[in-house]
């Protein structure tokens, strides 16, 4: 490995390095900037956890980076609510009680005259919403933003009116399915000439009109090509930047109906045929910018997709621990860590296969992907996650409007401390879950070239 090479890999682990922290700090800066404007006292703004690095106070708030940035907080006064007594089913020399009671005494600790009214669980459960949903809502913003840019700016892979490859002659589409898989690829003596052969068209070439009609994309060309089965039609086309003039006749011939994707119909184990102008020739695929209208699609495919990994977790989470250890291949759609979306723009940095142009679009999907991932996951109804205490605040709203209704006494505030063995549990989870993914990722990583 050549030191340019070198050098190209740890630029692409830095990008998505850099690219993960600032994801993390804009995911705090969502709870951040509600939780002040809702004037509740925010104490620490920290990306990372462990050692503090670097820190400095504005104002009643301390802003800092800590050694390992692989999250992120926003401390605020007020997120548990004073205790009410020990639970019935708890010791309260019990190990998960004096952990309670530990939390508990370091909220105290931070407690300053005037804080009775700014905290956080005093809010009413709309703002805590807000707030709680603000990190995520960050992260979702990012992934639209950059899905957006790849769309639009980058564009789509489609198809071109740039000739990719030259059919020398017509062979004849199988209607049965499976028939149509074992379908000939070499021309022979009794096949006829491909017209778009026969009229001297090479891969390369550029469809500038046909038929007196000028033709921007693919799909226009190949609809032109249709109608005028049979029929000589004069077709203009560029080569090494200048245009020429020829005529073709396309040949009148059964190809498969396509659907709206592209693929071909089958009913019944059958393609469906008719009878269109063929020419035999098949595209170039380059990145065509698309309209903001193609925006939405491609946020909720986006969004599908991680929701479908998420909803699997455990499942693909085991196969990758799996795959590790065993010959079973892994799946390339599966999770993966920080470590492996940094293996993965490396290698985007020093492949030959991409052009510049080609790799800015990778790792802008990249960082659109793993943003959209945090969306999806810090939603989770989980307790330490943002999810756990929006279904905690939307479980006291609940049972508070019940009680109303029925004429009892006010229940009061959800105390997220009572679920601490839970959050435990959650918490070991994690870890293992980022273990084996980490280990995966070092030992069988997933490839793109």
């Amino acid at each position: 490995m050549s030191a340019v090479t070198v050098l190209l890999y740890v630029v692409g682990v830095l990008i998505a390095a850099v690219a993960f922290v600032l994801s993390i700090a804009l995911h705090e800066v969502g709870h951040l900037v509600p939780a002040k404007l809702f004037k509740v006292r925010v104490r620490q703004y920290m990306v990372g956890f462990g050692r503090t690095i670097f820190s400095r106070r504005r104002g009643e708030t301390e802003y800092g980076l800590k050694a390992v940035p692989l999250g992120g907080y926003v401390a605020m006064v007020g997120m548990y609510p004073p205790a009410k007594g020990e639970a019935p089913c708890m010791d309260s020399t019990g190990l998960f009680q004096q952990a309670v009671t530990e939390t508990r005494s370091q909220e105290d600790l931070h407690s300053q005259p005037g804080d009775e009214d700014r905290a956080f669980y005093k809010l009413p459960v709309y703002k805590r919403l807000i707030i709680m949903l603000g990190g995520p809502f960050m992260n979702l913003v990012i992934a639209v933003v950059c899905i957006a840019v790849l769309i639009m700016g980058f564009g789509r892979e489609a198809p071109t009116t740039q000739i990719s490859t030259v059919n020398e002659c017509v062979i004849q589409v199988e209607a049965d399915a499976e028939q149509a898989q074992q379908t000939r690829t070499r021309c022979t003596e009794a096949d006829t000439e491909a017209p778009a052969h026969a009229a001297g068209l090479e891969p390369g070439d550029r469809v500038v009109s046909i038929n007196g009609q000028e033709v921007g994309s693919w799909e226009e060309l190949t609809t032109i090509i249709r109608e005028q089965g049979n029929r000589e039609v004069p077709l203009v086309y560029e080569r090494d930047g200048q245009e020429t003039t020829t005529t073709i006749t396309p040949l009148l011939t059964e190809r498969p109906v396509m659907d709206d994707n592209g693929d071909a119909v089958v009913e019944g184990g059958q393609y469906v045929l008719q009878e269109v102008g063929f020419i035999g020739v098949s595209p170039r695929f380059d990145l065509v910018p698309q309209p903001v209208t193609e925006v939405p699609g491609a946020v909720w495919d986006a969004l599908s997709n991680v929701a479908g990994v998420l909803w699997r977790l455990p499942v693909n989470v085991w196969n990758t621990a799996v795959s590790t250890v065993t010959d079973a291949p892994r799946d390339p759609n599966g999770p993966m860590s920080v470590v492996g979306v940094g293996r993965i723009s490396g290698e985007v940095a020093t492949t030959d296969q991409l052009n510049l142009r080609e790799k800015s679009a990778t790792l802008v999907g990249l960082i659109g992907s793993v943003n959209m991932a945090l969306f999806a996951f810090n939603l989770l109804p989980l307790l330490p996650l943002d999810g756990g205490h929006v279904a905690g605040a939307l479980w006291e709203k609940l049972r508070r409007s019940f009680a109303k209704l029925t004429g009892r006494k006010d229940p009061g505030p959800f105390d997220p401390l009572k679920l601490l063995p839970l959050t435990y549990v959650v918490v070991g989870c994690f870890l293992v879950m980022t273990v084996v993914l980490v280990l995966a990722d070092i030992i069988e990583p997933v490839r793109l070239f």
